[in-house]
């Protein structure tokens, strides 16, 4: 993979719209041809939408960052974190959920997702979490294997609406502390 010159910077208000851009991209890039046509629109248009990361932007125990090319500042991926809301009869108040991942593809591989996941974990250490919580598609061997290479270990599992549909998720997580 072509290196490519990045950086991360934390997201404040104003900038919901790229947020909503760059999950609807990330999301379409990363399941067409695996989910349905028709789900993925449906998710993008209900999930990925300026209100949902302007909500999460507004919390003072969430956080997003954005990965930029330079030159130009163009966003070529990002990391929401903010309470989790995971079904775990474990959950903890404290929890954080890594809630969005994503990279354009020409960005995959290039070091900028453990540069946001270290991000994530500095913040969740921060905010006195003691966990990060993550779903992740069940089939997505890719992720998974990130993930666990990250440290994150399978403590879970949860049905995920894309769309009409329910997909199998695994959840993971990883020990901040």
């Amino acid at each position: 993979m072509t290196l490519l010159k990045t950086h991360l910077r934390v997201c404040g208000e104003g900038d919901e719209e790229a947020l909503a851009l760059l999950g609807k991209a990330t999301f379409l890039e990363a399941f067409a041809g695996i989910l349905s046509g028709e789900d993925i629109l449906l998710h993008c248009a209900t999930q990925h939408t300026p209100e949902i990361y302007k909500t999460w932007l507004s919390n003072a125990r969430a956080r997003a960052w954005l990965a930029e090319i330079e030159p130009g500042d163009a966003p070529v991926g990002y990391l929401v974190v903010a309470p989790a809301s995971l079904p775990l009869p474990d959950l903890r108040e404290d929890d954080l959920e890594v809630k969005r991942i994503y990279l354009l593809h020409r960005a995959q591989g290039t070091g900028i997702g453990v540069r946001l996941m270290k991000e994530a974990v500095a913040f969740a250490l921060l905010a006195g979490s003691a966990r990060l919580l993550l779903g992740v598609y069940e089939k997505n061997a890719q992720a998974i294997s990130f993930y666990e290479r990250f440290g994150f270990t399978r403590v879970g599992t949860r049905r995920f609406r894309v769309g009409r549909n329910d997909y199998d998720d695994l959840i993971l997580g990883f020990n901040v502390r």
